[in-house]
């Protein structure tokens, strides 16, 4: 769809993840390895649609799992547009395989003993039980 892709990951002091935004970018890269030169890894502060004009993005992707996330998205996307119009958005669905996935869910059955094979790539799954104190 794009020449260049961007994962974008925000730096949130707001939330508190399980992985820090440096880890998260370091299982990223891991997973995208040699597979996809043309996608590119990066965190930032503040707006996104001023990330995504920095680097000179003119489509932000963004994953919609139930009518819920679109709600919200759609919040998102026009702000988006009002703030920076040049900067299109695009939803893109997941799969029926995955619509019901979230990184809230799969902490939830891994920390109370569930297998998540499957639902995240093996070196996500690896590194949560390496480091499973900090459930």
């Amino acid at each position: 769809m794009v020449d260049r892709l961007i994962v974008a990951i925000l730096r949130n002091e707001a939330k508190q993840p399980l992985f820090s935004v440096e880890e998260r970018m370091s299982m990223i890269k891991e997973v995208l390895a040699g597979r996809y030169p043309n996608v590119e890894v990066e965190c930032f502060d503040g707006l996104l649609v001023d990330f995504a004009a920095a680097r000179g993005a003119n489509l932000i992707f963004r994953g919609i799992r139930a009518i819920s996330d679109y709600e919200y998205e759609l919040q998102m996307a026009l702000m988006n547009r009002r703030l920076k119009p040049e900067i299109d958005t695009v939803f893109l669905m997941a799969g029926e395989a995955y619509s019901f996935i979230s990184s809230r869910l799969v902490k939830e059955v891994f920390r109370l003993g569930g297998s998540i094979a499957g639902l995240v790539p093996p070196s996500v799954e690896a590194r949560l039980k390496k480091n499973g104190e900090r459930q």
